[in-house]
């Protein structure tokens, strides 16, 4: 299914990969009861109506992290599910611009949708008070015969979590492990912390056969996790083969020492970092969790 702003992709019997207008990916997983909306894009084109052309269901989304590129549908839903350290991320005056969610649209297109006109600053979601509900690590969705269980890895943000569907063998990671995982960021976990997190994941990697990422629906290795780790471990010994390259408007360290186009062909993960946020901080303490949600 193709519309003006988005373009739909099979990924299992019950799973629908929906591509945004820059390759930015949310995942609808359809059980017997309900729908899981699985990130919300950017914004740009009502993702709200769209779904409600794909599944007759009753729809809850949640949200991997609080980024600009994967909460805009929550400002049409007007609720969903985060993790509480993302919560305050998710309102800065940055991650909720309408200029700045309309900019990434601008990027160069690589998402298959045809442009035969440009977005418009009014196709892009304004941003509004919404209700949030908490998930935490181990907490489970229950779509009626389909389960997904959060997992909190914190890295890319603090609050990011991925989601384990069993039935399908498929992690839905976000941006939470990939083949370039930025920790440079406002928000983002140190290298330290990035590594405990991966360690907790390890521990459900021979579960899922594929890494459904918010970035370009093609499955990554379960590997990643793994080869993750073990560049975190170079870093923190100071044995990484690092170059300074700016992105996102940031200088920060490229672990890897690869190019992009590297990155890709060789499929190997690269993490970008400062240098200066290693180790691991101080973070809040949240006792609630888990909860199952019908």
């Amino acid at each position: 299914m193709e519309s003006k702003f988005f373009v739909t992709r099979k990924m299992a019997d019950n799973v629908t990969a929906i591509c945004g207008y820059c390759s930015e990916v949310a995942y609808l997983v359809e059980g017997s009861e309900r729908a899981l909306l699985i990130d919300g894009l950017t914004g740009v084109g009502s993702l709200k109506s769209f779904v409600r052309d794909l599944t007759e269901l009753p729809v809850q989304l949640v949200l991997t992290h609080a980024h600009l590129d994967h909460t805009g549908a929550i400002f049409e839903y007007g609720e969903g599910f985060i993790h509480p350290y993302d919560i305050p991320l998710m309102y800065t005056a940055y991650h909720s611009s309408v200029e700045n969610r309309f900019a990434f649209a601008q990027q160069e297109p690589y998402s298959g949708i045809p442009r035969l006109t440009p977005p418009r600053i009014s196709d892009v979601i304004p941003p509004c008070p919404v209700k949030t509900w908490p998930v935490y690590d181990g907490d489970v969705f229950d779509l009626g015969g389909t389960q997904l269980e959060v997992i909190h890895v914190p890295g890319h943000t603090v609050g990011s979590i991925v989601l384990l569907d069993r039935d399908n063998r498929l992690l839905f990671s976000g941006d939470a492990c990939n083949i370039n995982t930025i920790l440079a960021l406002d928000g983002s976990a140190t290298v330290e912390e990035y590594r405990e997190a991966l360690l907790h994941l390890l521990q459900f990697v021979p579960e899922f056969d594929g890494m459904l990422g918010g970035h370009g629906a093609h499955p990554a290795s379960p590997e990643m996790v793994a080869k993750g780790i073990e560049l975190c471990d170079r870093i923190l010994s100071g044995t990484d083969d690092g170059v300074m390259r700016e992105s996102v408007g940031r200088l920060m360290r490229y672990a890897s020492g690869l190019s992009y186009p590297e990155l890709f062909q060789n499929k190997m993960p690269n993490i970008a970092y400062d240098p200066e946020r290693l180790h691991r901080r101080p973070t809040p303490v949240i006792t609630d969790g888990p909860n199952l949600y019908r």
